[in-house]
């Protein structure tokens, strides 16, 4: 079975496992205090231009959305979101389990606007009864989304003045960050990203590690007792050490970056055939995640083969359907799911 169903399939670059098993009998301190950490976080602060930025390493995306976002907030506030955002529609409700309201914005393409920021808080103040509902005090959102779109830089920075103006805190879950960043049309870097958010996580567990997200934050409100909260979230891993050493590896010699670019330009290669056989595509992303709309009885052959992730219902015989590709992913397998889909249409 070839599987596109996720971005996770696979265990670690083989440059983190080596380096685990080289460091395995060493002795270090505990829960993220080792050099290894150390070394880890200066490396990602260097790669943001954020010398004077805070970096905490989790180990999920969920765990890291909810500490980061609890820490932040007061219990009577919430935080905005797309509806299809992942702490609105994946995490079975995490963040509301810890007392704080999704506030939803519906959106086309997974993508939240500065004036539909500025918007939504000025029909909270506005009603004359406001504090009978949750306040709003922090965006949320993703890069890439959960459809696969992206932020421009412009799109980044406008949300950035209004939350500012607003007074709301910026927060961006990196999960695929890696992927969003090394895709043909996007540009941003990570040092934008660092400057136009007050905080966000790279993600590792998608993007080449066994596991982990370093949590990066440049905002001064947000850092003090940043640790109490990881503690408290069940995020301080007490062998903290094996996180340093898998985000050491990824930012070493570019690699982050390297093996992000090599899930971007498959995806790229998986769309643009696709578009070629006339494929139509559930929503135009330009990530590592795609979704085209294919017959059902095309599908019903293909997961004999394949995994895939589906997405919905499009009309009455045809479904839209995720395909993901990832630092992993062999062109080869690209270029077979290719050819059976052709021979299927």
């Amino acid at each position: 079975m070839i599987r596109f169903n996720s971005d996770y399939t696979e265990g670690c670059h083989p440059a983190i496992l080596e380096r685990l098993s080289e460091t395995n009998m060493e002795q270090t301190a505990g829960y993220g205090e080792d050099e290894y950490c150390a070394k880890a976080a200066a490396l990602i602060k260097e790669a943001c231009k954020a010398p004077g930025a805070d970096v905490h390493f989790l180990v999920g995306g969920t765990q890291t959305n909810v500490t980061v976002i609890s820490a932040a907030l007061r219990h009577y506030q919430g935080v905005i979101t797309a509806t299809t955002g992942h702490i609105n529609v994946h995490e079975t409700g995490a963040l509301e389990a810890c007392g704080h309201k999704c506030l939803t914005i519906e959106t086309p393409d997974g993508k939240l606007t500065a004036e539909q920021i500025a918007a939504y808080v000025d029909a909270h103040f506005a009603d004359e009864s406001f504090e009978h509902t949750v306040q709003p005090k922090m965006v949320y959102i993703s890069n890439p989304t959960e459809v696969g779109t992206i932020y421009q830089k412009a799109e980044l920075a406008a949300i950035s003045r209004a939350c500012r103006e607003k007074g709301l805190y910026l927060f961006m879950d990196g999960a695929r960050l890696g992927y969003g960043l090394a895709c043909r049309e996007n540009d941003l870097t990570l040092a934008d990203v660092a400057e136009f958010t007050d905080v966000f996580y790279i993600g590792g567990t998608k993007v080449g590690a066994l596991f982990g997200e370093a949590v990066v934050i440049t905002n001064e409100e947000l850092k003090a007792d940043f640790r109490y909260n990881i503690k408290q979230r069940g995020g301080m891993l007490a062998k903290g050490r094996l996180l340093g050493i898998q985000f050491l590896t990824l930012f070493e010699e570019n690699r982050y970056f390297d093996i992000s670019a090599h899930a971007a330009r498959l995806a790229e290669k998986l769309k643009d055939e696709l578009t070629k056989m006339g494929i139509a595509f559930y929503v135009d992303s330009p990530s590592n995640q795609q979704f085209p709309i294919l017959p059902d009885a095309v599908l019903a052959e293909l997961k004999e083969k394949y995994t895939y992730a589906y997405q919905a219902r499009v009309d009455e015989s045809h479904s839209a359907v995720r395909f993901c590709t990832c630092w992993a992913t062999k062109e080869e397998n690209v270029d077979a799911l290719l050819a059976d889909i052709a021979s299927l249409l």
